[in-house]
């Protein structure tokens, strides 16, 4: 494994602290998409932290400073990304956001709420990253608006082949503040897991969908 920056470090060891993020190898849990899983993250346990979510606020504003030069707009992703999102763009001053899975079934229908101006550049926060496929429906719901699409953040990532093919075929870049590799670093070193488990780990992140 590469060395770890500070941040994604960090971001980790939070994550496992407040148990945002839970590990168990032998007794995996169930993803909606019927994938099993030795890991299930839900990093709404963090905006239950104040000082972890300002650390997270913080970092994922100079995230979208450094990489999306001229950011006119910041997306969240329904529903886990909207209250990241509002964090960032309030951080940074920015409009802000958010699209639905899909058009509200009354009203006034919409797909996107909050107001945007054709050809305006939009940065899009997720609070996590696994195949990446509602991500990019959302991305495509925003294009379809006319809105040009700078990237991505994320707090975490499990930096699946398929999830990177599929930002890089559609040319999103996309970032985010930790990802598996430092998770399962900073998991054996906390006492987390086991060397032994490693090994389960390791072949679940090289093919999740088959695994279990």
């Amino acid at each position: 494994m590469h060395e770890l920056s500070v941040v994604s470090e960090r971001v980790a060891r939070f994550l496992l602290e407040i148990k945002a993020i839970r590990i168990n190898p032998d007794h995996p849990f169930v993803w909606t998409s019927g994938w099993k899983s030795p890991i299930y993250c839900d990093n709404r346990i963090a905006l239950s932290y104040p000082s972890i979510r300002s650390y997270i606020r913080d970092n994922l504003s100079e995230l979208v400073k450094n990489k999306f030069d001229g950011v006119e707009v910041i997306a969240g992703v329904a529903t886990a990304g909207i209250p990241q999102g509002t964090l960032v763009a309030d951080r940074l001053d920015l409009p802000f956001i958010y699209v639905r899975p899909k058009p509200k079934d009354h009203g006034l229908s919409n797909q996107i709420e909050g107001r945007v101006e054709k050809d305006q550049k939009v940065v899009v926060i997720e609070d996590l990253v696994s195949t990446g496929g509602s991500s990019m429906n959302a991305i495509e719901v925003l294009r379809h608006s006319g809105l040009e699409i700078l990237g991505m953040a994320a707090i975490f990532s499990y930096a699946f082949p398929k999830s990177a093919d599929l930002f890089r075929e559609n040319k999103v870049p996309c970032f985010s503040l930790s990802n598996y590799e430092a998770l399962i670093k900073i998991a054996l070193r906390d006492g987390y897991i086991k060397a032994h488990e490693m090994d389960k780990l390791i072949a679940w992140r090289k093919d999740p969908a088959r695994w279990g």
